[in-house]
């Protein structure tokens, strides 16, 4: 598992080398998306209003909105649909009611056309009406009771009156005490006719009333196909670019000098730069699925830093023989020594390349002479030993695990080949070559420096210097 803290840079670098491989995987989300709307058919919904008058509380609204989505008020409405195969319990799960401000109850119905998304809404507002009515009291025949009873209380206060106006007009103890008693009892039946005004609800609350049909939807309900559609193109580009910062996370691959060094148990003997190719680290091969991993940009890795800029040739050619002096410092005169490479690294490959030749620049029997040798991290096979006075190792940072290293060392040791050490190669982005001047180390004769006393300028002297002298020397 990489320790190193996943920056936007990393993300950054990710997507501009993997972006036709993100393309293409947003285009298949996409199309998982469309599959995915197919298998939903598109829904409507239409909405109707239902107004409550009068004064009403929350927890009321409430308990009219579970009223109207009863179970009672969907089969009625089924059985006024007559929809074929659309019984109430189906019906029950396309239909919603919600309270709004101003004591209005939002009737919902969802159909797959506009038409009977409409007609659900319609239907089922005007059976909610018809139900609550009738639970509510309000029907025709508890009115004409009321209306009943009123007439009875009018024709008894009318007949108290009468009573008491036919009493014994005297101030007899008990015509006093009858027009008392009337009184008291017509007191008593304007009073029960208030509670009964009072306890009407038709009185404080008219009939619920609704408030015109509902308007025929023009779009579809959420989600759409297009929200399908970019659900998946956005969950598929999520996924991938998730899934490409967790396999970057878990690399197990190292990629500075020490580490390597300490997987192999051997010395570091120091690192030398490679300049950076456009085909280096893609697949070999022609078929279809190489041609395929080329266009998509999955045959180079991604997660490599971009290459540091460098000098010029003649700049990394030191790298190389610091290389070689220290190579020459442990190992005896006239030796040998076996380059181990990894066959599926073409940069430690081009680096052992390129130490061999510096090896040539040098007298013959100075430095160790190198026999390179490939072999299948893997399963790695090193040669036996014969005139070779060790092993060095050339690898390119960040291709290999501690696991694959291990591997090599101890291929090296079953060899009887001892481990004098490693190279480890870096791609780097070149500079033109100097053309100028010679580079230092160069084994071409530099041009000659100007010496004092001698007028030389280390090229043609100038007709007045030439004179200047020539009458100098006379004098």
């Amino acid at each position: 598992m990489s320790d190193d803290t996943i920056r936007l840079a990393t993300v950054g670098r990710m997507l501009r080398r993997r972006w036709r491989l993100l393309a293409v995987l947003t285009l298949v989300g996409a199309l998982v998306g469309y599959g995915v709307s197919v298998v939903f058919p598109p829904r409507y919904t239409a909405t109707a209003s239902v107004l409550l008058p009068g004064q009403w509380e929350q927890r009321e609204l409430l308990t009219q909105v579970d009223i109207a989505t009863s179970s009672v008020v969907v089969d009625r409405t089924a059985a006024a649909l007559g929809w074929s195969g659309v019984d109430g319990e189906e019906l029950r799960k396309q239909v919603a009611a919600s309270a709004a401000d101003g004591n209005i109850i939002k009737i919902s119905g969802a159909a797959d056309t506009p038409e009977r998304a409409q007609r659900l809404s319609d239907v089922l507002a005007r059976q909610f009406v018809t139900f609550a009515a009738r639970i509510s009291g309000g029907s025709t025949d508890s009115d004409t009771e009321a209306e009943a009873l009123r007439q009875q209380v009018v024709q008894t206060n009318r007949r108290i009156s009468e009573l008491s106006k036919a009493a014994d007009p005297g101030r007899s103890v008990e015509s006093v005490q009858a027009r008392t008693s009337l009184e008291r009892l017509r007191t008593t039946l304007e009073k029960a006719m208030e509670k009964l005004d009072q306890a009407d609800p038709a009185n404080n609350k008219a009939d619920l009333v609704v408030m015109g049909p509902a308007a025929r939807p023009v779009g579809q309900t959420p989600p759409t196909r297009l929200h399908f559609i970019a659900a998946g193109a956005v969950l598929f580009f999520l996924l991938a670019v998730i899934g490409h910062l967790t396999v970057a996370r878990a690399n197990r691959r190292l990629r500075t000098g020490p580490e390597i060094a300490a997987a192999l148990g051997s010395a570091l003997l120091g690192t030398v730069d490679v300049p950076e190719e456009a085909n280096v680290g893609r697949s070999p091969g022609r078929g279809p699925l190489v041609r395929m991993s080329r266009l998509l940009g999955t045959d180079t890795r991604w997660d490599v830093p971009p290459p540091q800029r460098s000098g010029d040739d003649a700049d990394r050619s030191i790298r190389y023989r610091r290389v070689r002096a220290r190579l020459r410092d442990q190992l005896p005169p006239n030796s040998g020594l076996l380059v181990l490479v990894p066959d599926e690294d073409p940069v430690a490959d081009r680096a052992a390349g390129q130490l061999v030749a510096e090896a040539t620049k040098e007298p013959d029997g100075a430095a160790p002479a190198l026999r390179v040798v490939k072999i299948a991290v893997g399963r790695p096979t090193v040669p036996d030993r014969e005139a070779e006075s060790g092993a060095l190792v050339v690898l390119g940072a960040g291709n290999w695990t501690a696991e694959d290293l291990s591997g090599i060392a101890d291929a090296c040791a079953d060899s009887s080949h001892d481990l004098v050490g490693v190279v480890v190669a870096g791609t780097v982005r070149g500079r033109p070559a100097r053309t100028s001047t010679a580079a230092p180390g160069d084994d071409s004769t530099p041009a000659p420096l100007p010496v004092s006393g001698t007028g030389s300028t280390g090229g043609t002297k100038k007709p007045a210097r030439a004179s200047g002298s020539t009458t100098g020397a006379a004098k």
